[in-house]
């Protein structure tokens, strides 16, 4: 049974480099992918201070092209996909008629009539789809492009450094894109990241992902899995689908008003405006723990409210998550009790980001 589930797995180009690198591999969104190598908090620690190489060849792409590209994404998509320049980048969730959230994206503008978009690995499929299904209406082509990327994120403070000395041009800044040739290779590189770190996220072909690795880490760069991944993330209170949101939610009760743009008339424009306007039942807080304990995925606040993402945070050295509350506790300063396994814990609203160098 277990082979055959590990056979079921899908494996990225740097599958061989994870097994020789001795990464822990676990199954994620379909994927066989590397949780840890040295260390969780090794790995961390690298981001924040150096910098850390992730393999996030499972996120999934969708290519958007045609005379009016644009239009469909601007029906799509939350943000106001009018505004992003050729070069640039730009986040967005994707919501149902209801307004609760498939997915959360990046999409970068490659061209006048071309963009990628990626897209979470457990919802590429379904993104897929939505976009073939409202695709008729438009003068554009959606085409499926995972298949043609592998895709490394590289972070931390060195992260620039390191990859513009394998670079032929300057890299692009943060939120935006452009084609440079990587250690001899061409790849698109893009100024984003997951990690509250700089750095830069790079797309190349399947077959130049492991020299492009390889390279990286001769000069510097540690492996990091997903585990180092998500304590980076939640230290700065990026969104996890799946914990933070979700179908069952929207993105005003996420905190994600900022990224919604209801003039546009995007699917689920006119359910977003009407709880921005009525104001959310509940909001989406970062928490630390005021005592000991680590809160995670499920637990009930007490009172009302659930944790969606919780962990021990490296840099902070105490438990840290966000979670849903009533909109009425979701003032910082606020104090919760959260239900960890029968023992309650205490807690209190913070402000984001939970970990900050300044």
């Amino acid at each position: 049974m277990a082979a055959r589930t590990s056979q079921a797995l899908k494996r990225t180009p740097l599958y061989d480099r994870h097994v020789a690198a001795g990464a822990k591999l676990v199954p994620f969104a379909g994927w066989e992918m590397p949780v840890q190598y040295a260390g969780i908090r090794e790995e961390h620690i690298s981001v924040r201070t150096d910098c850390g190489v992730f393999d996030v060849s499972h996120m999934g792409q969708i290519e958007t092209a045609g005379p009016q590209a644009g239009e469909l994404l601007q029906r799509l998509l939350s943000n106001d996909v009018s505004k992003l320049q050729v070069g640039g980048a730009q986040y967005s969730v994707l919501c149902r008629e209801d307004g609760g959230v498939l997915d959360d994206l990046f999409s970068y503008r490659l061209a006048p009539d071309r963009y990628l978009t990626v897209t979470n690995a457990a919802n590429h499929d379904k993104d897929l789809t939505w976009f073939h299904a409202h695709a008729a209406e438009f003068d554009a082509e959606v085409t499926n492009a995972h298949e043609r990327y592998a895709m490394l994120a590289v972070q931390g403070p060195r992260a620039r450094e390191i990859v513009q000395s394998i670079a032929d041009a300057p890299l692009p800044a943060r939120m935006t894109t452009a084609t440079r040739t990587i250690a001899g290779r061409e790849a698109l590189v893009c100024g984003t990241g997951y990690t509250g770190e700089d750095g830069v996220e790079v797309l190349a072909a399947p077959e130049n992902a492991a020299p492009l690795w390889d390279e990286l880490l001769r000069r510097g760069a540690v492996p990091a899995g997903l585990a180092a991944r998500d304590t980076l993330r939640l230290e700065v209170c990026f969104h996890l689908y799946g914990n933070d949101l979700m179908e069952e939610r929207g993105p005003i009760e996420a905190g994600l008003g900022w990224c919604c743009k209801e003039d546009t008339g995007f699917i689920g424009s006119d359910a977003v405006r009407a709880v921005r306007e009525q104001g959310p039942k509940e909001k989406l807080v970062p928490f630390k723990l005021t005592g000991p304990g680590i809160a995670r995925q499920g637990n009930p606040v007490i009172g009302g409210g659930e944790v969606t993402s919780g962990t021990l945070s490296p840099c902070l050295g105490i438990g840290i998550g966000m979670a849903y509350v009533p909109a009425g506790h979701a003032e910082a300063g606020t104090e919760l009790q959260i239900d960890v396994r029968g023992k309650r814990r205490p807690a209190a609203v913070a402000t984001k980001p939970l970990y900050s160098k300044e």
